[in-house]
């Protein structure tokens, strides 16, 4: 049976989005918010992360981080919440006929909290360990450093967490304004997916939602489409391995070629029948793990690849890459290749709808960054639809090896010989 969903708005303009799913046991609610680190300051950098985490510590009517923890758990469901570029959201996944309770925690989170300067002296200390523990982890910090080089100095290629020091002077008054900024209810999307109707989550969107704030969130900052001069990020370290990030500029969540990319990116680099799985590392024995990635924003994009290789492998490693990329370019997929990805993309993407979760998930973020819901038949049936032609165009429109950025955590790199593969 197809999914369906219905849509509606309430007064004070907060949109929301029933996914039923009248056969399951739960129900996932979720309140998306456009408001992310590409709209903050350099002195407040890391704000909305910050506040991502405060609003769980505490309101009036639950004025404990147990408390409201527990009137989650207590059910036996789970809350939780991130913060991306131009998004945060919270969430939650209770039984289905704890519906009114899940609700009337997020909205009680969002119109209540506290934000007790002790509790944010407190949790100050939280997200420092956080952002520490990210540049303990090669893997995770290379992708950090990615931004920066793909970048430069702009809100996208700041850590989304912010840093150590401006963590360190973030007031109970940058919350608010932030909120007052960016938590208009024009600017969120209530999003429940599961056992009930339109009727019922609207009821109580009605009487849970309708306060907070009313005002009109401002436009993101714009963006430099060109690449920073400082390309390649390292972060030198005596480690064993040397974690490879690297990007091209890509194209945005809404650019008809999305779907031609979803398929590009399974042949260049998902699963281990793809072509860098196979040639980076099954037949050249350079990395334990390598793949490829697309990330869409709402006037942007990357097409990521990411490996850890032998230091001594390193420029081996970025020179297969690249002659990867440069094929996609110069030949045509083969019409088995081809049909492979397709299948691999359309059946990971209808396994990864299987949950009530991943339903309200997807009907979220896409009216929120979308302002539609795009049915799962018909995205289905663009994927099924791209030809081999398709496939090289968007690699000769995108795959442009002097527009690669680099980022490296490991040993001592060979910086001139990496420009050098890079075109640069």
């Amino acid at each position: 049976m197809p999914v369906t969903w219905e849509i509606g708005k309430l007064e004070n303009g907060l949109r929301v989005v029933t996914t039923p799913v009248p056969t399951s046991e739960s129900v996932s609610v979720n309140v998306f918010v456009g408001a992310g680190s590409r709209g903050e300051m350099e002195r407040t950098n890391g704000v909305a992360h910050f506040l991502e985490h405060m609003v769980f510590k505490g309101t009036p009517k639950r004025p404990t981080a147990i408390d409201i923890a527990e009137a989650i758990e207590g059910a036996g469901g789970v809350l939780n919440a991130y913060t991306a570029k131009e998004m945060t959201c919270y969430w939650n996944h209770v039984p289905f006929d704890e519906l009114e309770r899940a609700m009337d925690v997020l909205a009680d989170m969002l119109h209540n909290s506290v934000l007790d300067p002790e509790e944010i002296d407190r949790e100050r200390s939280v997200v420092q360990q956080e952002i520490r523990r990210n540049k303990d982890q090669p893997g995770a910090y290379v992708g950090e450093l990615l931004g920066r080089a793909m970048y430069g100095d702009h809100q996208m290629g700041w850590s989304t967490a912010g840093t150590e020091e401006t963590v360190e002077e973030m007031k109970r008054d940058d919350f608010n304004d932030w909120m007052d900024v960016w938590y208009g209810a024009p600017n969120i999307v209530l999003s429940v997916a599961g056992n009930t109707t339109h009727e019922r989550v609207m009821s109580l969107a009605e009487r849970l939602f309708s306060n907070g704030r009313n005002a009109t969130a401002p436009a993101m900052p714009a963006m430099d489409r060109e690449l920073p001069a400082e390309r390649i990020v390292k972060d030198i370290r005596p480690i064993s391995q040397t974690n490879i990030a690297m990007a091209l500029p890509a194209i945005s969540r809404t650019d008809p070629d999305r779907y031609i990319l979803m398929i590009l990116n399974a042949v260049l680099g998902r699963g281990m029948s793809s072509r860098l799985f196979r040639e980076v590392r099954e037949r050249r024995g350079l990395a334990y793990s390598v793949g490829s990635g697309v990330a869409e924003n709402s006037d942007s994009g990357t097409l990521n690849v990411s490996a850890g290789v032998s230091p001594e492998n390193t420029n081996e490693a970025v020179k297969v890459i690249l002659e990867e990329l440069d094929k996609m370019t110069d030949e045509l997929v083969g019409p088995e290749e081809l049909q492979k990805a397709k299948d691999y993309t359309a059946g990971s993407f209808r396994l990864g709808l299987e949950s009530t979760s991943s339903l309200g998930q997807r009907a979220g973020s896409q009216l929120l960054t979308r302002g539609e819901i795009e049915p799962i038949e018909s995205v289905v049936e663009k994927m099924r639809s791209v030809s081999a032609e398709d496939v090289r165009r968007v690699a000769q429109r995108l795959l442009k090896r002097e527009k690669t950025a680099l980022a490296l955590v490991g040993p001592e790199a060979d910086d001139d010989g990496l420009l050098t593969i890079l075109g640069g």
